[in-house]
Parts: C-alpha cells; sequence; structure tokens
C-alpha cells in the first residue's frame, strides 16, 4: 500500500485558515454566553451582555492583560464570571448543545457577530459587571449602577 502523498499548506493559507476558525469560535463562544446569560431578556439585553464582555476585554487589552482574561473568549470562559459556563450550573448542558435551530441561539448569533464586528452601540456605558435585579452580591456594595436593562443591573467597576 502506498502511503499518502502529503503537500504542504502554504503558510499564509495556514495563517488564515487558523484566524477564520479562531473567528467562528469567538463568536460561537460569544453567542453560547450571551445566549446563557440573556435569552429571555430580548435583543436589547444580549447586546447588553456582549458589550460587558467587550468592554472587560478592551479594560484587558488597555492594561496590558488582566485578571478576567484577555480576549473576548477568556473572559466569556473565565471561571465563575457567567454562570452559564459552570459546570454544576442547570443551565450549562443546555449551553453546549444549543444550535441555530433555537430562535433564541440564532438572535444571540447575529448580536455576537455585530458585537464582534464593532456595530453595537453600548448601551450600558462601559459597564464590566452586572447581575440578576433579584440578586445582590456582595461586590455591589457601595457601587452606583450605570444602567438598568431588563433584569439585570449594570455597573462600570473597571477603568480601561
Amino acid at each position: 500500500m502506498d502511503k499518502p502523498k502529503l503537500t504542504p499548506v502554504p503558510k499564509e493559507a495556514a495563517d488564515e485558515n487558523a484566524r477564520e476558525f479562531y473567528k467562528e469560535m469567538e463568536v460561537d463562544i460569544l453567542a453560547r454566553t450571551i445566549w446563557g446569560e440573556a435569552r429571555g431578556e430580548g435583543k436589547t439585553g444580549m447586546e447588553a451582555v456582549a458589550m460587558v464582555i467587550l468592554n472587560r476585554a478592551t479594560v484587558a487589552q488597555a492594561r496590558g492583560g488582566y485578571w478576567w482574561g484577555n480576549s473576548v473568549i477568556e473572559v466569556c470562559q473565565k471561571p465563575y464570571q457567567f454562570s452559564c459556563w459552570n459546570k454544576e450550573d442547570p443551565n450549562y448542558r443546555k449551553l453546549i448543545s444549543v444550535n441555530d435551530s433555537d430562535v433564541y441561539f440564532a438572535t444571540a448569533q447575529r448580536v455576537a457577530r455585530r458585537a464582534l464586528l464593532g456595530f453595537l452601540k453600548d448601551s450600558t456605558y462601559g459597564a464590566t459587571h452586572y447581575h440578576a435585579r433579584h440578586a445582590s452580591p456582595s461586590w455591589t456594595k457601595g457601587q452606583r449602577p450605570c444602567a438598568v436593562i431588563g433584569r439585570h443591573i449594570f455597573y462600570h467597576l473597571a477603568e480601561g
């Protein structure tokens, strides 16, 4: 049996394929985070969650790195920052198996693409944190909200 002949891929093509793969992964992880955190909040609420993630990535880039991650993917998947990614969260299994046949996930994908292209207006006024209205996390003590959108309260807690 003949060995298969391997043909090298030109470096430029390999780099472009890698960039395209990473972009699609970034869209998917951002969309899943948006869906997991705000699928019941409509497009406006989904956009607000997307902006918090982008704002965190912007702060990290401006500072040369930050504890919550330096890219959209790192920010989304930082343990215990977005509960939908916590493996013990009841929504986690739904999060990893949802697909675009779910109308809310299809919306989250559109929001994610628009966010990454820079087409969203930041209705959170630079928020880097948020919580559901029914919650009272300890980190909000003494903090002033910068926006209330749907069932979420937003805070600007880190300067870029």
